[in-house]
C-alpha cells in the first residue's frame, strides 16, 4: 500500500514514516495539507494519515477534498488525534475519515489500523472491478439487444430508437429521409423447398448485400421475417429509387438458385416513401406508405421497385 502522511511537525512525520516503512508499506510524506492534496492527485494513494491542524490546508479540508474528488477510487483516511479529544474524533469521522490514530504513536496500534485499511481498500478494489465488469456487460447487452442475431443488422428495437431521432430531425431541421421497405420474394416457398438453414443463409446473404451497397450514414434493419427496412438520410424520392434499384440488382447478382420462383433465383421487391417537413405525415404513415408501395411491387410481379406518392 502507498500511504500518504500529512504532518507539519518534522519529528512526528519522520517517526511515522519510519514506522510505515517498518511495517512494509510505501511512505509518501507531505509537510502540510496543501502539499498532501497535490500528492494525492498526482499519485495512487491507498491510505492517508493526516494531522488535523496544519498550515494552508488543515486535515478536515484535506479529507473533504479527497472525498469530493471524482473517479479517484477509495482511499482509507486516518486522523491523528489524542485519545482525550473526543470532539475531534467525532468531527473527523463526520467529514469523511474512516479511523483515528492516537498520539503518541504506538506501532502495534498503527499496524492494526493499517491492517484494517488494507482489508477495506482491497475490498473496494474488488467491488470497483466487479462494477466495471457489470457496466461492460450491460453495454454489451445493450448493444446485442439492438443487433439482429441472424443477419447482424440493426434490430426493431434499434429502429424504434432511431425513428424518434428521425422524427425530431425532420421536425427541427427540415431534413428529408427515404424509407425503403424490402421483402425477399417467395421466401416461404424457398424454405419449403430447401429448408430453413438454407433460408437463413439467404437472409444473411441478402442482408450483407444490402448493407454493403448502402452509403455511409444509411441504415439497414431486420424488420421481421424476410423483410428489411432501409432508411436513407437526405435522399429524394428519385434518388432513393436509384439507390433501391442498385440494391435490388446487387441481390439478384448473388445468383442464389430458387427453383420455386419464376425468376429461378432469389430476388427482392422494394417499396419507397419519403418523409420531409409535412405535419400531415407522421413517421408511422411514412412507413405505411413504404409498405403499401412494397405490396404494389409484389402485386406487379415482384423483383422490382415501386414508389409511394412524392411529398408536397
Amino acid at each position: 500500500m502507498r500511504i500518504l502522511i500529512a504532518e507539519d511537525d518534522d519529528a512526528s512525520r519522520m517517526v511515522l514514516e519510519a514506522a510505515v516503512r517498518q511495517l512494509g508499506y510505501v511512505s509518501v510524506p507531505a509537510r502540510d495539507g496543501a502539499e498532501a492534496w497535490r500528492l494525492f492527485q498526482d499519485a495512487k494513494i491507498d491510505v492517508v494519515i493526516s494531522d488535523r491542524s496544519m498550515p494552508v490546508m488543515d486535515g478536515f479540508e484535506l479529507c473533504r477534498s479527497i472525498r469530493s474528488l471524482p473517479g479517484s477510487g477509495y482511499s482509507y483516511f486516518i486522523f491523528l488525534t489524542s485519545f482525550s479529544d473526543k470532539a475531534g474524533i467525532r468531527d473527523g469521522i463526520s467529514v469523511g475519515a474512516d479511523d483515528y490514530l492516537g498520539k503518541p504513536l504506538d506501532l502495534e496500534e498503527l499496524s492494526a489500523r493499517l491492517t484494517v485499511a488494507k482489508r477495506l481498500t482491497d475490498l473496494h478494489r474488488r467491488l470497483e472491478a466487479q462494477q466495471s465488469k457489470l457496466e461492460l456487460l450491460n453495454k454489451e447487452l445493450f448493444a446485442q439487444a439492438r443487433i439482429d442475431p441472424l443477419t447482424q443488422l440493426a434490430s426493431r428495437r434499434k429502429l424504434a430508437e432511431d425513428l424518434e431521432i428521425v422524427s425530431s430531425r425532420v421536425e427541427r431541421y427540415g431534413e428529408r429521409y427515404c424509407a425503403v421497405m424490402c421483402d425477399v420474394d417467395h421466401f416461404k416457398l424457398y424454405n419449403d423447398t430447401y429448408g430453413h438453414p438454407a433460408g437463413d443463409h439467404v437472409l444473411t446473404s441478402v442482408a450483407r448485400a444490402l448493407a454493403n451497397g448502402c452509403r455511409i450514414g444509411d441504415q439497414v434493419y431486420r424488420y421481421g421475417g424476410e423483410e428489411f427496412l432501409l432508411i436513407l438520410p437526405n435522399q429524394s424520392l428519385d434518388g432513393g429509387h436509384m439507390s433501391a434499384e442498385r440494391l435490388r440488382n446487387a441481390v439478384e447478382a448473388l445468383d442464389i438458385l430458387h427453383g420455386a420462383s419464376p425468376a429461378t433465383r432469389v430476388t427482392i421487391s422494394m417499396g419507397l416513401a419519403v418523409l420531409s417537413a409535412n405535419p400531415e405525415k407522421t413517421v408511422a404513415k411514412w412507413l405505411e406508405e413504404a409498405d403499401a408501395a412494397l405490396y404494389r411491387a409484389k402485386a406487379a410481379g415482384r423483383n422490382r421497385v415501386m414508389s409511394g406518392a412524392s411529398p408536397p
